[in-house]
């Protein structure tokens, strides 16, 4: 049961802070929203889905969430949660500005004795070293006038069946109090366990975990993807049948490439940390290299899928499908996507863009107008809408060469349509 007389702020509403604000209005809360994106602001004022999720249509109309305008509202929470992006640079090395800075926003404008949770995925020591420093330099004292924990985000984009209301979490703390807070709350909002783990170093490190776990699969399959096709082997159908094994292993599956924000980010966050302790994670450096490496290979086969057909890069029209990182959302946060469109057009390729979950980022109107200006045709999400246009109309629009980055189509029957056909390991 919600504790109504408490108020709830978090900090950045993007996709994991918008629907927990969402969540705890929904529960009872009053909540307040903070975020440097002014037009955010606004949208979220209006009642407007600002992340698109759809399960939040129904309940956004029934909730209020109150936008902070000055920093010193934020002196009213009892309850502050930090979600804000945590990226790494060019060089891929961690930037944790932003927790900084929502660190430091917080820290001169709380009220005494308020719960700090950090949502933001960070490595092991940020909370120790980057976040708790800051509160005792504004004259707080961790324990007794400010609670800071850690409950790294979980989401899924897209889910239907998995969103912020029904993942189980963890949560970490300093001492038994903030942890109780902490576990307090979640469980007031959340229909899902919440475990406590032993502190906040081992809730740090859970979330770095669960996305290199993911990273290294993908890059393992990746790395089997490339190999296998050398072979003349479908790595999608022997991974097919590696599943009918019902125990000991789990499907990952090829692609162009690693999206999200997630997990061809938190690796890194995994691998700078451990430098400092002059340790060398070999096993996720390399893995990470795998998967970057896959929009390169796509535009490898494509090059090679055009040199069949006599054709080169320059000059050519080529669609592209796809801008998000995922099917059926509108993300372009890290997606491969925007990395294969860049080394396309380095290499002089006229392009046709759409995806109709980012209309603004496509130069094309629709699927029907990409087709009928391109030769080639990348797939570079697996959208719905992609997945189902009929081989017949490919080679009706004079398709010649298609690559199937998320190995989405079907193959057989855009061969016989007398269409080359380039998959990821297929």
């Amino acid at each position: 049961m919600a504790q109504n007389n408490q108020k709830v702020c978090v900090i950045g509403l993007g996709y994991v802070g918008f629907p927990l604000a969402v969540l705890c209005a929904q529960k009872g809360y009053e909540v307040f929203g903070f975020d440097r994106d002014k037009e955010k602001l606004e949208r979220v004022e209006r009642g407007e889905n600002v992340v698109g999720e759809k399960y939040l249509d129904k309940i956004i109309p029934k909730v209020k969430i109150n936008i902070i305008c000055e920093e010193k509202e934020i002196k009213n929470c009892d309850i502050n949660i930090i979600a804000v992006p945590t990226p790494v640079d060019k060089k891929y090395y961690p930037d944790l500005s932003f927790v900084v800075a929502a660190a430091e926003t917080v820290a001169k404008n709380m009220k005494q004795g308020a719960l700090v949770v950090i949502e933001s995925t960070i490595n092991p020591g940020v909370c120790e070293e980057v976040v708790k420093p800051i509160f005792e330099r504004a004259g707080y004292i961790v324990g007794k006038s400010v609670f800071i924990a850690h409950c790294p985000e979980r989401i899924n984009p897209g889910d239907p069946k998995w969103n912020v209301t029904n993942i189980p979490r963890v949560v970490g703390s300093f001492e038994k109090k903030g942890l109780r807070k902490a576990l307090n709350f979640y469980k007031s909002i959340i229909s899902a366990q919440i475990m406590p783990m032993g502190s906040i170093f081992e809730a740090e490190a859970v979330k770095i975990m669960e996305n290199s776990f993911r990273d290294i699969n993908i890059a393992f399959v990746n790395e089997l993807a490339k190999s296998f096709a050398l072979m003349g082997i479908d790595v999608t159908n022997v991974i097919r049948g590696a599943a009918t094994k019902p125990f000991a292993f789990m499907a990952h599956w090829p692609s162009c490439g690693v999206g999200g924000h997630c997990i061809p980010v938190d690796p890194y966050y995994l691998i700078e940390k451990a430098k400092e302790l002059n340790f060398d994670h070999k096993f996720l450096r390399v893995a990470r290299e795998i998967n970057n490496s896959m929009p390169f290979y796509t535009v490898e086969l494509l090059q090679d899928a055009l040199n069949l057909v006599g054709k080169a890069f320059k000059g050519t029209q080529i669609g592209v499908l796809g801008l998000s990182y995922k099917a059926n959302v509108g993300d372009l946060r890290e997606s491969p996507a925007l990395k294969i469109i860049s080394l396309l057009k380095e290499r002089g390729a006229c392009l046709h863009i759409f995806d109709p979950y980012v209309l603004e980022k496509s130069n094309a109107k629709s699927i029907r107008k990409v087709l009928e200006r391109s030769e080639a045709l990348v797939i570079a999400t697996d959208h719905k809408e992609f997945v189902s246009i009929a081989p017949g109309e490919l080679k009706k629009r004079g398709i010649k060469v298609i690559v199937d980055g998320k190995n989405c189509l079907d193959k057989e029957k855009i061969l016989k349509q007398g269409i080359i056909y380039k998959g990821i390991g297929r």
